[in-house]
């Protein structure tokens, strides 16, 4: 007859698998919900005029964060770099240094991040809280399609403000390298701009781009999952937003190794 201690190291056997098991269903869960929305996003009826607000939302939500980090990092990256290239008499390539830097990595980079913090915990935040007071329940029962309300709405606005916030932020961190620029070496604006756009090539503009849809589009899926699945009330909407910002960040990190990978080959 078995024991309550081997009663107990059997469960304990079984928790790796059954978590195991939770996550291929979790994961089943989120393919089928990104399914859904490219269902719901282009069939119609289309919600255009709640699509166009929720552009301007996570536009104007994320414009002032952007515009202080974008030139921030600007500057400060010109003023790292001024050392290195001063040693080799290179100071001339800084223009050139900066564009590349901001528009392949940093500008999408930085732009992710921010919106993951800033909009991925609100829609978190905003799904869950409906869920959670049976808001989206009442959708349904007044003939609204919550999802293509909801969620279609908000994954394909931040899929299209994404690449725009990013070229924005690219321009504002030109303008602080600009300044630190011109302070230090004493280079025109003329000069300096054309210095930087004539490094940039067309594979930089379609990296920067692809990696901000791809950004935008993880960023709003996860708030939305989170959001549109959390429960046990107050405590399931912290968890929701908490969840959305910190998935949607390791994401975007992966996102970002898999794209230099892929586009580097087009480098060589």
């Amino acid at each position: 007859m078995a024991t309550e201690k081997d009663l107990n190291a059997n469960q304990d056997e079984l928790k790796p698998v059954g978590r195991f098991a939770a996550w291929f269903i979790t994961l089943y869960d989120v393919f089928k919900f990104i399914g859904r929305f490219f269902k719901e996003a282009f069939l119609p009826p289309y919600e255009l005029k709640e699509l166009v607000r929720q552009c301007y939302e996570i536009g104007y939500r994320s414009a002032l964060l952007i515009s202080t980090t974008g030139f921030i990092t600007g500057l400060v990256f010109t003023k790292q770099s001024r050392p290195s290239l001063s040693e080799f008499g290179a100071t001339s390539w800084l223009p050139s240094l900066v564009g590349i830097a901001l528009l392949r990595t940093l500008a999408p980079l930085l732009t992710g991040l921010i919106a993951a913090g800033k909009v991925g915990s609100s829609i978190g935040a905003e799904l869950g809280s409906m869920k959670v007071s049976e808001q989206i329940d009442a959708m349904e029962v007044s003939a609204t399609n919550p999802f293509k309300f909801l969620v279609s709405t908000r994954v394909l606005a931040a899929t299209i403000t994404m690449p725009i916030l990013t070229f924005y932020t690219a321009m504002v961190g030109m303008l602080g390298a600009l300044l630190n620029v011109s302070v230090n070496e004493g280079t025109s604006a003329t000069t300096f701009f054309q210095s930087s756009l004539e490094s940039i090539t067309y594979l930089d503009i379609i990296a920067s781009t692809v990696k901000a849809i791809l950004f935008g589009f993880t960023i709003a899926i996860v708030g939305c999952y989170q959001g549109y699945n959390s429960s046990k009330g107050t405590e399931g909407v912290g968890k929701a937003a908490n969840s959305s910002v910190v998935i949607a960040m390791f994401l975007i990190f992966v996102e970002e190794v898999v794209c230099v990978q892929i586009f580097s080959l087009f480098n060589t």
